[in-house]
């Protein structure tokens, strides 16, 4: 979705054939990262009440399976990327891939920096889209980034908030678990803002227009409006308020970054 919403932010809404290489490919890439991950992480899977269904962790697929199936997905990804898009492209997803894959896999193990660290590759997407329409990096896609790692860190927060006692279990140093819910609060507001700001740019000086940056004023406001109305609730119930709101975010956030630059 939000690779799309970089492509079209990129082609003034037009749509043309590169669409399909670009968006297929990076799905690919996507699919083949996160295939990988859910092999690294099946020790830690197993305990963690929301991950211990999943196939590996459950014991439904072999890991020497789940590697060739994610080693395909990959290959197929990137020479789909390496046919119809540009060196650019390739260069992001192959990065990404590491990033993810091997970064952050040591990082979320190690560092309450970690959901920093997976915010990196998640926020490459919409640059993808972006850049295989315009094959060079500018301002739009810089910022089509920071947008992106700073819509992640409240997201992340309030998964580990309301799914606070799994990452207990598992072991894994997330803000909440590291330094408490408070900090976590603090933290997730403070990238709200930061988000609002970044996402302001793109109109401010980027190719956006100002029904967008009105769009990305409200939403920002939407989700500062969410996090301080419950603010005194339980730490589960304003995570889950959080999470939620988040989603909400980026399915209007991409909307609004692909008609961004075709609409005043």
């Amino acid at each position: 979705m939000t690779a799309g919403a970089g492509f079209f932010l990129a082609s003034k809404l037009h749509v043309y054939w590169l669409i399909l290489p670009a968006l297929g490919g990076t799905a690919l890439v996507i699919a083949s990262a996160c295939v990988f991950n859910n092999y690294l992480d099946r020790g830690i899977d197993r305990k963690m009440a929301r991950t211990r269904g999943r196939a590996l962790a459950a014991g439904r697929i072999r890991p020497a399976a789940a590697l060739i199936y994610a080693t395909g997905l990959g290959t197929a990804g990137f020479i789909i990327l390496g046919l119809f898009t540009n060196r650019l492209v390739v260069g992001l997803g192959a990065a990404s891939l590491f990033f993810y894959v091997v970064l952050y896999g040591i990082g979320k193990r190690r560092s309450v920096h970690g959901t920093l660290i997976g915010s990196v590759p998640g926020a490459t997407p919409p640059v993808a889209g972006y850049l295989a329409v315009t094959n060079h990096i500018d301002v739009a896609a810089l910022t089509l980034f920071l947008i992106l790692v700073f819509w992640q860190m409240p997201h992340f927060y309030a998964i580990a908030m309301y799914r606070y006692e799994d990452y207990k279990a598992a072991g894994l140093p997330v803000l909440p678990v590291k330094s408490g819910m408070r900090a976590a609060r603090l933290q997730t507001l403070a990238y709200i803002v930061l988000f609002t700001v970044a996402a302001a740019v793109l109109a401010i000086a980027g190719p956006a227009g100002y029904i967008y940056l009105a769009t990305v004023i409200l939403l920002g406001a939407y989700w500062l409006f969410i996090g301080l109305s419950f603010y005194r609730s339980s730490d589960d119930k304003w995570g889950r308020k959080m999470f939620f709101a988040s989603l909400k975010v980026t399915v209007v956030l991409s909307v609004a970054i692909a008609t961004g630059s075709a609409l005043p």
